[in-house]
């Protein structure tokens, strides 16, 4: 089978080979998967340069969200082979995976693999972001990055709950993208002084924030948080660390939380899980929701996909596709 690996951590145009290996053999709880999408998100190249939460065993694959088809069940006969399943699992940048039964999630038919692969992640996390965040009909959020993939999720769910919605974008053109989807108020961070704009646009100042990026612009969006406002942070796109005003902390009594998916779902009861896979597909489902993609690359073509995926203003996610 073809699969890219990285025997040292660093930039991934420099690190990820392509090779041939063995088709991995399932233990008796897992199932042999042929995969047949793969979205590229954040975390994937974050992992391959060594800076994710969680430390790659080298020789590794890459990415760890992804679609396919059982090639083999388990021998419980819990997930039977034919079974068309989305997955997590670390190194899903190859032809076959060996994941456990109890992991996989059978795909609804009528979901193309263009919006299974990427409908664990990003809707997952925007799913678990509102419920936690304590959002009302009415009340303000915003969302840094907001023409990302979760961005867009982001706020297509929580206009669906009645909350009003500001974005930050880096491209004009991305205005009007978010502003179809449902956004209240979209600005240009790079042009656009937010801390100013967005507390003056929204009645002295959202309520939450679901940080993406950090550094600076974290800092500004910080600023644009009115009294006992929360700034949810749950990525780091900016690679640097934001500084944080003391003084605005203490004085306007904020709040900044980590969310990381992974942890979420773990301490979720099961109830709570079933409830949150049958909105976020019930969403991914509906017609007038909005799943953009593009790009799709082989595996072998993988550098042109990053490439497409570093791309400034990109308007969809970027997929590595089995022929």
């Amino acid at each position: 089978m073809k699969e890219l690996i990285f025997e040292s951590t660093g930039m991934p145009l420099e690190v990820l080979k392509l090779q041939e290996s063995p088709i991995p053999s399932p233990k008796p709880h897992e199932v042999l998967i042929k995969v047949t999408a793969r979205n590229i998100n954040p975390s994937d190249l974050m992992f391959i340069r060594g800076m994710y939460g969680i430390t790659p065993k080298l020789p590794s694959s890459a990415g760890f969200e992804a679609c396919g088809v059982v090639e083999q069940g388990d021998e419980s006969g819990k997930v039977k082979a034919g079974t068309r399943v989305l997955f997590l699992g670390i190194g899903t940048w190859r032809e076959f995976v060996c994941v456990p039964a109890a992991g996989v999630i059978p795909v609804p038919p009528q979901m193309p693999d263009e919006v299974a692969c990427q409908a664990f992640v990003n809707p997952m996390t925007a799913y678990g972001m509102l419920l936690e965040s304590g959002l009302k009909e009415g009340d303000w959020l915003l969302v840094t990055a907001g023409a990302s993939a979760f961005g867009k999720f982001a706020i297509q769910m929580a206009k669906a709950k009645g909350i009003k919605v500001a974005a930050t974008v880096r491209h004009d053109f991305q205005k009007k993208i978010l502003e179809d989807l449902g956004a209240d108020l979209v600005v240009n961070s790079d042009t656009e002084k937010i801390q100013k704009v967005i507390p003056e646009k929204t009645e002295g100042g959202v309520h939450v924030i679901f940080d993406a990026v950090g550094g600076m612009l974290g800092a500004k969006a910080l600023a644009s948080l009115r009294p006992k406002g929360k700034m949810m942070v749950f990525g780091a796109l900016a690679l640097e660390n934001m500084p944080v005003n003391s003084g605005l902390m203490i004085f306007k009594n904020l709040k900044i939380e980590g969310f990381w998916l992974s942890t979420w779902v773990e301490e979720i009861s099961e109830e709570v899980r079933k409830k949150a896979f049958a909105t976020v597909f019930g969403f991914l489902m509906n017609e007038n929701s909005k799943v953009d993609v593009d790009g799709k690359f082989t595996l072998e073509n993988f550098r042109e996909a990053i490439l497409a995926y570093e791309k400034p203003g990109r308007n969809g996610k970027i997929l590595l596709v089995s022929e």
